[in-house]
């Protein structure tokens, strides 16, 4: 392994400190992120890797025995010891990991017997309630439906019946570009009564259809809606969804094989994702990830209306406050640095990760 450190250069002046190059000891390809901190965060990739970092600088490199040949799309992580690893991968390649003790020990928690199963992202409303994203598979009908698994005890995952989900179109699937084509409201749940704290789930499809499944009852009840963002090839579609509260959302996306192709690309809703409104920016790309930065406050005029956003494309990071343009970090014209994935602190600024063991902090 080698160690990576690139340049970064914004193209407008940031208001904060700039963004920080980290030390990853490693070149797999970086596609989870998981910030519990700016000192602990979690970071998966490629032939069963992950890194950890315990003081916000420097990360430790390790592989989860036996998974040699997964791609870990997805990391959650609740501390410096306890995290959940997602791989992507047609049928068993799919499966959710657990470690409680830093990963000295992994617990195989859930293998995708389905050969046409392919898992896309995973997230958690706390470190017993969490929900994992796969491709649709056909039901009994042979009716193709989108796979939903949920766990309430952190432990044991059971599948959302297909019988109260809606079915997906030919040639519909979902993308494991980022871990965040799956979203929900992360406020603390009671344990208690789970099902009556943050009960909306969304995800987001594309391929012949881009379009934004939400269920308002912790997956009982769906609705579907159709979404102006670019689709129709197996490369193209929504990538990323986010929402910052119950209404107000944003999706991002493209077509991978063609990522300088103008949009449509982009789009906001403020009706929790009933209906979407282009962004104006131009030109736009292909965006593989967005996330809200919830430390940050809406200003009080029209020009200052919403959330500060990340947006992740190849080549570049944007730090956006719409509908401002948005300030565009990108790697230095001799590097070959390219990002994929991002997440958001808690204190505010992103943590954003990418090929080759690319790590970024950005204030």
């Amino acid at each position: 392994m080698r160690t990576l450190l690139i340049l970064l250069a914004a193209t407008t002046a940031l208001a904060q400190t700039a963004p920080q190059t980290r030390i990853s000891r490693i070149t797999e390809n970086l596609r989870g992120v998981s910030a519990v901190s700016q000192k602990v965060a979690w970071a998966s990739g490629t032939h069963g890797s992950y890194l950890r970092t315990t003081d916000g600088r420097i990360w430790i490199p390790d592989q989860v025995p036996g998974a040699e040949t997964l791609d870990f799309r997805g990391v959650v992580a609740f501390s410096a010891e306890e995290a959940f690893l997602m791989s992507s991968g047609p049928g068993d390649h799919s499966r959710i990991y657990h470690t409680a003790d830093a990963g000295r020990h992994w617990q195989l928690q859930f293998t995708n017997t389905n050969g046409k199963g392919f898992f896309d992202s995973m997230v958690f409303w706390d470190r017993t309630h969490g929900i994992v994203l796969g491709d649709p598979i056909p039901d009994t009908a042979g009716i193709p439906k989108f796979e939903l698994l949920m766990t309430d005890d952190g432990q044991t995952w059971t599948a959302i019946p297909p019988a109260q989900l809606p079915a997906a179109l030919e040639g519909e699937a979902a993308f494991a570009a980022s871990n965040s084509c799956l979203a929900i409201l992360k406020a603390p749940v009671t344990p208690s009564v789970p099902e009556e704290t943050n009960p909306n789930i969304w995800f987001a499809s594309g391929g012949k259809a881009a379009r934004v499944f939400h269920s308002p009852d912790r997956g009982k009840t769906w609705e579907v809606f159709d979404t102006p963002i670019t689709h129709g090839t197996d490369s193209a579609g929504i990538f990323s969804i986010a929402f910052r509260d119950a209404t107000q959302g944003v999706i991002a996306g493209g077509d991978y094989k063609l990522p300088e192709q103008d949009g449509p690309n982009l789009a906001f809703t403020d009706d929790g994702g009933k209906t979407w409104t282009l962004s104006k920016i131009f030109p736009q790309s292909y965006y593989s990830a967005a996330v809200y930065d919830h430390k940050s406050k809406p200003g009080n005029s029209n020009e200052e209306a919403r959330d500060r956003i990340f947006l992740v494309g190849p080549k570049f990071i944007y730090d956006f406050r719409p509908p401002k343009n948005p300030t565009r970090i990108s790697a230095k014209k001799k590097s070959d640095s390219e990002f994929n994935a991002v997440s958001a602190y808690p204190q505010g600024g992103a943590l954003v990760v990418g090929p080759k063991g690319v790590i970024i902090n950005v204030p």
